[in-house]
């Protein structure tokens, strides 16, 4: 998919994925929380939510949005390569990474990240952390799927229990920080909720869906 001068309007997401050295999860969530999130708000994004993979001890799971497209390189740059937070902590931070090029560049389909984190669910955790489920399909058909989605598939995960808090589809935007690899020539869609969708409802497509249960890091904005 080709993007044009709309895309650069249109608010982008990035949902980021990486493969941690054994043991070292915890390093850098508290390298994260502390030192991460402010300083890419002062850098012109926002950080929507961090997460352990429930499933894989050495995966880290973020979200990172940007206001629109044609502001994500100038936001990149001011991080990665003037922001005193980032260059203090890089090397510890990539330092617990094997791998942190697994990202998807996604542009909202429905619902709103704002709205789910003015309303948490009631928590019983210690620490007042729910789970939230992350869904990736590779539909066969990419651009008839949101209206398939937005018709029958999201009624009937609400009737199901399992509300979709926000959906996304591939951004057609290219990746203008090409210093940050992202996962291309692929075209996905994905929800987010604080429920499990029943297996029956998930969607065939090309591949089976990647299905993420996470847990929210202490200073995760979304939960």
């Amino acid at each position: 998919m080709d993007h044009d001068e709309g895309d650069q309007m249109t608010e982008l997401f990035e949902l980021r994925q990486y493969t941690l050295h054994p043991g070292r999860r915890d390093e850098l969530v508290a390298l994260f929380d502390n030192e991460f999130v402010e300083s890419q708000a002062e850098a012109g994004m926002r950080v929507y939510g961090q997460f352990r993979d429930l499933d894989d001890q050495d995966r880290f799971v973020w979200i990172r949005g940007f206001p629109d497209a044609s502001r994500r390189a100038g936001s990149l740059a001011a991080f990665y390569e003037r922001h005193p937070a980032w260059l203090e902590h890089r090397e510890a931070a990539n330092a617990t990474m094997v791998d942190s090029d697994d990202v998807l560049l996604l542009t909202a389909v429905t619902g709103d990240l704002d709205a789910a984190r003015a309303s948490p669910p009631a928590l019983a955790g210690g620490d007042g952390a729910a789970g939230l489920e992350i869904v990736i399909c590779h539909p066969e058909d990419p651009d008839a799927f949101p209206e398939f989605f937005r018709r029958d598939l999201l009624p009937a995960l609400a009737e199901a229990g399992a509300p979709p808090l926000a959906s996304f589809r591939s951004s057609g935007h290219r990746n203008d920080y090409p210093r940050l690899p992202v996962r291309e020539g692929e075209q996905v869609f994905v929800w987010l909720s604080r429920s499990p969708a029943p297996a029956g409802l998930l969607p065939a497509g090309v591949r089976p869906p990647q299905r993420l249960r996470l847990a929210p890091t202490p200073r995760s904005w979304l939960r």
